[in-house]
This record gives structure tokens, sequence and C-alpha cells, in this order.
């Protein structure tokens, strides 16, 4: 009698085994376990309700809403840009991660890693340029993204918070573009960063320049400017600190607010319709 449910289990197995075989028998055990179960929480029948718990109970589809307009995939109204723009994000992430095996933040290695990257590394040249211009396509997606969003009035009640979260987004995708220009430490990135850098000493409160900068104590040796390039020059402190946010800073907090966005724009309804 104690081996009797060790006996009745094998006589399951073997009646499984026999009516569905040796993969329909492993199915069935799998998914009829309690580790299955608490992790899947629905079954697999495709119903409409099975559909929307699929959604709703997965970490990375809960943001999306469970049904969508029949206007809202139309390519002819959303131009698909936002979609793009995230797909550009990806891209830009994984090409990031790996082009930081073989790329050192410093003044005297980071034009040599590069060239290196180009011409030593295999499909290294590839790699590069499928960074360099997803992050090209990212900025005029975004912008046509906003001017659709603009255009078809999407920006209006309930909808205005969001539009505010897209302006956030459309800055920090700049500020992505701009702090990855001086990482190849060449003559475009170095000036490029320099003008832009002179230009944040102008910046009201916090520019030694700007609108009140004097008034509240601001010099050259403590504004925004001397945080940005965490000195007087641009040399190897700006380097480092803008490899700093362009890899984990500035990817950091564009995330949380996509995440914010999507939501958002479930919780608006979703896509909003033709005017």
């Amino acid at each position: 009698m104690i081996h009797k449910p060790t006996e009745n289990i094998w006589t399951k197995y073997k009646a499984l085994l026999k009516e569905k075989g040796c993969f329909g028998m492993l199915k069935e055990v799998t998914v009829n376990s309690q580790v299955w179960k608490s992790v899947f929480r629905h079954t697999f029948a495709d119903t409409p309700k099975n559909r929307m718990l699929k959604v709703v109970s997965n970490v990375f589809m809960h943001l999306h809403p469970a049904k969508v307009k029949r206007h809202a995939p139309q390519l002819k109204f959303t131009w698909c840009m936002g979609g793009i723009s995230f797909f550009l994000f990806l891209v830009l992430t994984f090409t990031g991660v790996l082009l930081m095996f073989y790329y050192r933040p410093t003044v005297h290695d980071a034009y040599w890693d590069i060239k290196d990257l180009e011409y030593q590394v295999p499909f290294g040249a590839i790699l590069r340029n499928l960074h360099r211009w997803s992050a090209h396509l990212m900025v005029i997606t975004v912008w046509f993204h906003m001017f659709r969003v603009f255009a078809t009035g999407s920006y209006k009640p309930p909808r205005e918070f969001n539009w505010c979260v897209g302006v956030v987004l459309l800055v920090l995708t700049l500020l992505l573009s701009f702090t990855g220009y001086l990482l190849t430490w060449d003559q475009l990135g170095f000036w490029a960063v320099t003008v832009g850098t002179n230009m944040a000493r102008s910046t009201p409160l916090i520019g030694h320049e700007g609108p009140f900068g004097e008034q509240l104590g601001m010099t050259a040796h403590n504004d925004v400017r001397f945080a940005l390039l965490g000195g007087s020059l641009v040399g190897g402190n700006a380097l480092l600190r803008a490899y700093v946010w362009h890899c984990i800073g500035l990817p950091l907090i564009i995330s949380i607010f996509m995440m914010v966005h999507f939501w958002r724009i479930r919780k608006d309804g979703g896509i909003s319709g033709p005017l």
C-alpha cells in the first residue's frame, strides 16, 4: 500500500505514452506541472479571454493594450514612426553593447580603437556603420513621429501629458546623438562638442554667461559647461563623461520615459483616431 501512489503515477505515464507518444507525454506532464502553472497562469486555448490574459500577464507585453482599434495599425495614418523609432533604439542598444567590447574611452586610445574596429575587427565596419546610421535614422524618425502627432491633433486632451513625455524623449534622443559625437575623438566630434558646450555657457540660471547666472554665483569653473566637460576644456574628462552618459545614463533615462510613454498610450485610449 505504501507504493500505490507511485504505481498509479507510472500507470498514468504509461497510458499517456501509449496514447500521445513520447513528446506528447512530456508536453502533457510539463504543462500540468505546478512549476509550469506558476509561470504561465492561463491555458493556450485561442480564445478572446486567453489572448487578453497573454498580454496582461506578460511582463514585456502588459504595457500594450489587449485590444487595438481598427485604424491603429494603418500605415497611412500612423506612418509607424513611433514603432520604427523604438526598433532603432533596440538596434542601437544591441550594436552599442558590441562596440563597448572594442572601445576604450581615453584620449590616447579612443580614435585608434575606432580605426582598429573599422579595419582590423571582422565585420567591424558593418557594426560601426549600423550603429551610426541607426542613430541618424532614429533622430529623423522621432522628428517625423512628433510631426505626425502634431499634424493629426494627437496631442490634444487627454493626451497632453504624453505629448510632454514625447518632447522629453525627443530631447533625450538629441542628447544621445550629441554625446555619441565625441566618442570617435576625431576633429568633427571634438569641435562639435566644443561648440555645443560653449553654447551651454549662455544657459539661463546655470550658465555663467546666461540670464541671472552671475547673480546666482555661476562662474566658468562651476557652471553647466564645467559640469559637462569635467573641466574648462574638451579633454579626457569630457570624453569619459560623454561615454558614461551615452552608454549608461541616457539609455536608462530614455528607457524609463519610453515605458511611461507606451503605458500612457494605453491609458489614454490607444492611438488617436483620424481627424
